[in-house]
C-alpha cells in the first residue's frame, strides 16, 4: 500500500509503458548483415561497448488503450455511413486484396458466422468491428481502401505480414481508431497526411517498412499520442516541428531512415517523452540545447548522424536518462562536467566524435561508457569537501546496510557534493533534506546516527531487506515531515520517541514484524495525515489518545493483534477519510460517535470480534463508499439507515449474527456494486433491485423476491 501511495514517484501506466519499451530497446540492436550488436549492459559488468549501429528494432507491443482526453480540441472526420452489413463488406474486401485463402489463420472468414467468431476480428456489443489484429498470418498484398468504413475500429494492427503498397489515405476515416500498428511488412510510398484526422489515435507503429517522402506535419495535430515509432523506413527531409504539438508523447522513434536537417528544439517541448531515438539518419547542426527540459527522459539516442558543434551542458538537467548515445557523429570541444550529474546513467557512447578535454569526475563510472575509446586524460579531481556529520552519517547508513550491493548507489563514498550521491538532497547550504532509498535493496540494521541529520525532511527506506529495530534516536529528526519505513523486517516496539516528531504528517510502517503496543505518545503528532501501521504484530488497545490528531486523513492498523474495544475518541478525527481496522481481534461494540465522521469513504471493522448492534449512526457517513463489517460477531437488525448512504459502493456485513429483514431502502443505493448479507440469520424477501448489484450473494440466502 505504502508504494502505491506514493503517486508522485511511482507512476502506473508511465510504468508499465517504460516497462514494455525497455525490452524494444534491448531488442534494436539485433545484429544486421553480420554487424555486431549494441546490448544493453550486464548488471555489474564494466565493458567497453561495440559502437557499429544496427537499426532492426523489434516492434513495440500492440496496446488497447484507455483514451486519454485531448488537450486541443481538433474536428473529428466525420466518417461514411456504416453498418454491419457495411463492416462484413469491408472485411471481405480485405480478404480478397491479401489473398485470404492463403492466410495462416481464416477460420470463419467468408462463413455467414457473426463477425467476431472470424480470425483476427473482435466486436463491440452493437456488433461493429472494434479491433483487427493479423500479426505475422500470411497477409500479401495491399491494404484495401474499404477499412477506412470500419467507423467502430479502435485497434488495427498488421504486423510482420508481406503487404504491399501504400497505406490508404482512407485510413484518415476512422474516428475512433486509438491504436495504428502495420510494423515489418512492405509497405512503400508516402505517409498519407489524412491520418493526421485521427484525433482519437494513441499508438502508431508503422517502422520496419519502405515508406518514403517526409513526416507529414498534420501529424502534429494527434495529441493524445503516446508513441509513435516510424523508424527503418526511406523517409527524407526534415523533422517537424509541429510535433511539439504532441503533448502526451512518450516515445518518439524515427531512426534509421534518410531524416535531415536539424533536430527541431521545438522537440524540447514535449513534457512527457520518455524516449527519443533519432539514430542512423542525415540529421545535422548542433544538438538543441532545449533538449535538456525533457524532464521525464529515459533514453536519448542520436548516435550515427552528423550532428556538429558542442554537447549541450543541458542535458545534464536529465535526471531521469538512462541511456546517452551520441556515437557517429561530428560533435567536438569538451565533454561537459554537467553529464556527471546523471545518477541514473547505465550507458554512455559519444566515440567517433573530435571531443577534446578531459574525462570529467564520475563517467567512467557508468557501467556502459566507450571513454576509452577516448585518449583523454581524467578531469582533475574536485577537492576534498569538507567533513560534515552529514557525511558521515550517511556513511554510516551505507556501511550498516551492505552499501556495495544496493541497487543503485551512484556516487556514494566519494568526494561528490552529496546532492550527487543516489537518494540524496540538500538545501542550498548543503545539508541533507531528503534521503529516499526506496526499492533499493539495503540490507541490515538502521543505524541510530540516521537521528543526528538536523534538516532531514523525508526519510524513505520501504520496500528493502532491513531488519533489526527502529531507533528510538529518530524521534530527534525535529524537521522531519515523512517516514517510510515500510515492508521491510523490522521487529521489535514502535519507539514512544517518535510522538515528539511535531512536523511529521506521514508514518508508514507497515508490513514489518513490529509487536507490542501503540505508543500513545504518537497521539502528539498533531500534524500527522496519514499513518499506516498495518501489516504487523502489533497488539494491546488502540491507544484514545490516537484521537486528537485533528488533521488525520488516513489510518490503518488492520492484520494485527490488537484487542479490546475501539475507542470512541477516533470520532475526533474531523478529517479522517479512511479508516481501517480490519482483521485484528477487538471486541464489544461499534461506537455510534463514528457516524460523526462526516468525511470518511472507507471503513473496514471486518474480521475482528465486534459485537452487538451496527449503529444507526453509520447512516449519516454521507461520503462513504466502502463499509465492510464481515465476519464478526454483530446482531440485531441491519439498520435502515443505511440506505441513506447514496455513495456507497461496498456493503459487506456477511458472517455475522445479523437477524430480520432486509430493509428495502437498502434498494435505494444506486451505486451499489458489491453486496454480501450471507452468512446471517436474515428472512423475509429480498427487496426489488438488490439482485441488480453487480456482485452480490443473495442467491446463498434462499429468500424470494419482494
Amino acid at each position: 500500500m505504502g508504494r502505491l501511495r506514493k503517486i508522485v514517484r511511482h507512476a502506473t501506466l508511465a510504468g508499465l509503458l517504460a516497462a514494455l519499451a525497455v525490452l524494444w530497446l534491448a531488442a534494436c540492436g539485433d545484429a544486421q548483415d553480420g554487424g555486431p550488436t549494441v546490448a544493453l549492459p550486464v548488471k555489474g559488468a564494466t565493458r567497453t561497448p561495440t559502437v557499429t549501429p544496427t537499426y532492426t528494432p523489434a516492434s513495440l507491443p500492440s496496446y488497447t488503450p484507455t483514451p486519454i482526453p485531448t488537450t486541443t480540441p481538433m474536428p473529428t472526420p466525420t466518417p461514411t455511413p456504416t453498418s454491419d452489413a457495411s463492416d462484413r463488406a469491408a472485411l471481405i474486401a480485405l480478404y480478397n486484396a491479401t489473398d485470404g485463402p492463403n492466410w495462416t489463420n481464416s477460420d470463419n472468414w467468408m462463413s455467414d458466422a457473426p463477425l467476431g467468431q472470424w480470425h483476427g476480428v473482435t466486436t463491440d456489443a452493437d456488433g461493429r468491428v472494434a479491433e483487427l489484429i493479423f500479426n505475422n498470418n500470411g497477409l500479401t498484398g495491399a491494404i484495401p481502401p474499404e477499412l477506412g468504413r470500419l467507423a467502430n475500429l479502435k485497434t488495427l494492427s498488421f504486423y510482420g505480414n508481406n503487404l504491399s503498397g501504400a497505406i490508404p489515405s482512407e485510413l484518415g476515416q476512422l474516428a475512433n481508431l486509438q491504436a495504428l500498428q502495420i510494423e515489418k511488412t512492405s509497405l512503400s510510398g508516402a505517409i498519407p497526411p489524412e491520418l493526421g484526422q485521427l484525433a482519437k489515435l494513441e499508438y502508431i507503429y508503422l517502422d520496419g517498412n519502405k515508406l518514403s517522402g517526409t513526416i507529414p506535419p498534420e501529424l502534429g495535430r494527434l495529441t493524445n499520442l503516446q508513441a509513435f515509432a516510424l523508424s527503418n523506413n526511406s523517409l527524407s527531409g526534415a523533422i517537424p516541428p509541429e510535433l511539439a504539438g504532441l503533448a502526451n508523447l512518450q516515445w518518439l522513434w524515427l531512426a534509421g531512415n534518410k531524416l535531415s536537417g536539424a533536430i527541431p528544439p521545438e522537440l524540447g517541448q514535449l513534457p512527457n517523452l520518455q524516449g527519443l531515438g533519432l539514430y542512423g539518419n542525415g540529421l545535422s547542426g548542433n544538438i538543441p540545447p532545449e533538449l535538456g527540459q525533457l524532464a521525464n527522459l529515459q533514453w536519448l539516442w542520436l548516435d550515427d548522424n552528423s550532428l556538429s558543434g558542442v554537447i549541450p551542458p543541458e542535458l545534464g538537467q536529465l535526471a531521469n536518462l538512462k541511456e546517452l548515445r551520441l556515437f557517429g557523429n561530428r560533435l567536438s570541444g569538451v565533454i561537459p562536467p554537467e553529464l556527471g550529474q546523471l545518477a541514473n546513467l547505465k550507458e554512455l557512447t559519444m566515440n567517433g566524435n573530435d571531443l577534446s578535454g578531459c574525462i570529467p569526475s564520475g563517467l567512467r563510472g557508468i557501467p556502459y561508457n566507450d571513454l576509452a575509446k577516448f585518449s583523454l586524460p581524467d578531469c582533475a579531481p574536485a577537492p576534498k569537501p569538507q567533513d560534515t556529520p552529514d557525511r558521515a552519517t550517511l556513511a554510516a547508513l551505507y556501511n550498516a546496510t551492505d552499501g556495495p550491493n544496493w541497487e543503485r548507489n551512484n556516487y556514494w563514498l566519494t568526494n561528490a557534493p552529496l546532492d550527487q550521491w543516489y537518494g540524496v538532497t540538500t538545501d542550498v547550504n548543503g545539508q541533507v533534506t531528503e534521503l529516499i532509498l526506496d526499492e533499493n535493496n539495503l540490507s541490515g540494521t538502521i543505524p541510530s546516527e540516521l537521528g543526528q541529520i538536523a534538516n532531514l525532511k523525508e526519510l524513505t527506506l520501504n520496500l528493502n531487506d532491513l531488519s533489526g529495530t527502529i531507533p528510538p534516536e529518530l524521534g530527534q529528526l525535529a524537521n522531519l515531515q515523512s517516514l517510510w519505513l515500510g515492508n521491510n523486517k523490522l521487529s521489535g516496539a514502535i519507539p514512544p520517541e517518535l510522538g515528539r516528531l511535531a512536523n511529521l504528517n506521514k508514518l508508514v510502517l507497515e508490513g514489518n514484524d513490529l509487536k507490542d503496543a501503540i505508543p500513545p505518545e504518537l497521539g502528539q503528532l498533531a500534524n500527522l495525515e496519514d499513518i499506516y501501521l498495518n501489516g504487523n504484530k502489533l497488539s494491546g488497545t488502540i491507544p484514545p489518545e490516537l484521537g486528537r490528531l485533528t488533521n488525520l486523513q488516513a489510518f490503518a492498523l488492520s492484520n494485527n493483534s490488537l484487542s479490546g474495544a475501539i475507542p470512541p475518541e477516533l470520532a475526533g478525527l474531523a478529517n479522517l477519510q479512511w479508516l481501517w481496522l480490519a482483521g485484528n481481534k477487538l471486541s464489544g461494540a461499534i461506537p455510534p460517535e463514528l457516524g460523526r465522521l462526516t468525511n470518511l469513504k472507507a471503513l473496514q471493522l471486518s474480521e475482528n470480534r465486534l459485537s452487538g448492534a451496527i449503529p444507526s449512526e453509520l447512516g449519516r457517513l454521507t461520503n462513504l463508499k466502502a463499509l465492510w463489517l464481515h465476519g464478526n460477531s454483530l446482531s440485531g437488525a441491519i439498520p435502515l439507515e443505511l440506505g441513506q448512504l447514496a455513495n456507497l459502493h461496498e456493503l459487506r456485513l456477511s458472517g455475522n449474527g445479523l437477524s430480520g429483514a432486509i430493509p428495502p431502502e437498502l434498494g435505494q443505493l444506486a451505486n451499489l456494486s458489491w453486496l454480501e448479507i450471507a452468512g446471517n440469520d436474515l428472512s423475509g424477501c429480498v427487496p426489488s433491485r438488490l439482485r441488480d448489484v453487480p456482485s452480490n450473494d443473495l442467491e446463498s440466502l434462499d429468500l424470494p423476491d419482494c
